[in-house]
């Protein structure tokens, strides 16, 4: 009879706002840590590209303890180049410790309790990488996910409360919202993607899928990370720009200067970040694989915050724009009065010659 595997995976992942030289970290870290790329073990390395493939460092095992018992969670960080940290807990469940895995996954929907332990987990990442970062500051806001999968459909008779994080009885919307996204390759697997949540089984092994929602949660936050970088560079666009124009005139082309130099080096650096999230990975053979990564970005409406980011930098760009042709009025303006003064000179010299 084969033995039914219900387990957990809780992330939390994190922006560092600094980028890290994975082939110096997988050098530096030491071994019993087991510092490794990620890669993909089910489909052959042409179907998924990865331009800068993940570092995967093993943290050991954590004990958590609440008020219906002790766990012992298996920890891993991911850190990719782009100065991303993942750091995922994963717990097998016992099946003779509970036949239904509904009860045990609503103790941790929300990831309720766990702000310590993951904190636990940043510190000794943190202690590892020490020696070789100059610093290391994740920031508080954060993205999680849980991904819970099982090795036979038969193990969850009904994922949606599962997926939902409560006990409800649900209508019918709700249950074909959650269920839309269902997608299978064969008749004794399948992939639910929810917002913050999913559901995957699989009788083989499923570390294929959960690094696949995994990048796109990646993808989600830096998106997120640099909308709002972009939306407090504007804030500042804006105050420089009313602080050069209340300057006198012939100080006002250097500050505009100064503005679009700043300008110009941040829309180069925002754009080359872009570009990067959007290649972080690309799913190209494997039709199930890209169907579910497409699926999951689709779900965390990964294409609202692109679309949000696009705008931003066309703002600031526009902006650009009409302050360079500020300055080039400007620079026309005084190359005029050169010219004025040149010619007026001329002609004093030429009258003065003639008195002479």
């Amino acid at each position: 009879m084969r033995r039914l595997v219900f387990s957990i995976y809780i992330y939390r992942i994190y922006e560092t706002g600094q980028e890290f030289d994975l082939n110096r970290l997988e050098k530096g870290l030491p071994g019993e840590r087991m510092p490794a790329r990620a890669r993909f073990f089910r489909v052959s390395p042409k179907s998924i590209q990865i331009p800068s493939q993940p570092l995967v460092v093993n943290l050991g095992n954590f004990l958590h303890e609440s008020d219906w018992g002790t766990v012992t969670f298996c920890v891993q960080a991911k850190i990719y180049d782009l100065g991303v940290v993942s750091i995922c807990l994963s717990y097998d469940v016992d099946p003779d410790q509970s036949s239904e895995p509904e009860t045990v996954a609503l103790r941790f929907a929300g990831q309720n309790d766990l702000d310590y332990l993951f904190t636990r987990c940043l510190r000794s990442l943190h202690e590892h990488l020490q020696p070789l970062l100059e610093k290391f500051d994740p920031d508080p806001d954060f993205e999680d996910y849980i991904i819970y999968t099982i090795t036979h459909p038969s193990e969850v008779q009904d994922p949606v409360p599962l997926l939902m994080g409560e006990r409800l009885d649900f209508s019918e919307t709700v249950r074909t919202q959650v269920m839309r996204n269902r997608l299978s390759y064969s008749e004794a697997d399948f992939a639910i993607v929810t917002w913050d949540t999913a559901l995957i089984c699989d009788p083989e092994d499923t570390s294929d899928l959960r690094d696949l929602i995994e990048f796109a949660n990646v993808q989600l936050l830096e998106l997120r990370y640099y909308d709002n970088q972009l939306t407090r560079e504007m804030q500042v666009m804006y105050n420089d720009i009313d602080g050069a124009a209340a300057t006198p005139n012939y100080r006002k082309m250097r500050h505009y200067r100064r503005i679009i130099g700043n300008r110009m080096q941040m829309i180069a650096d925002i754009t080359e970040i872009r570009e990067r999230i959007e290649n972080l990975i690309k799913v190209t053979e494997d039709v199930y694989y890209a169907r579910v990564y497409q699926t999951t970005l689709e779900v965390l409406r990964t294409d609202q915050w692109t679309a949000s980011l696009n705008r931003k930098l066309q703002v600031i760009q526009q902006n650009y724009n009409l302050l360079l042709n500020e300055v080039n009025i400007q620079h026309s303006n005084f190359l005029e009065w050169i010219i004025i003064i040149l010619i007026a000179l001329e002609f004093g010299f030429a009258i003065l010659s003639q008195v002479w």
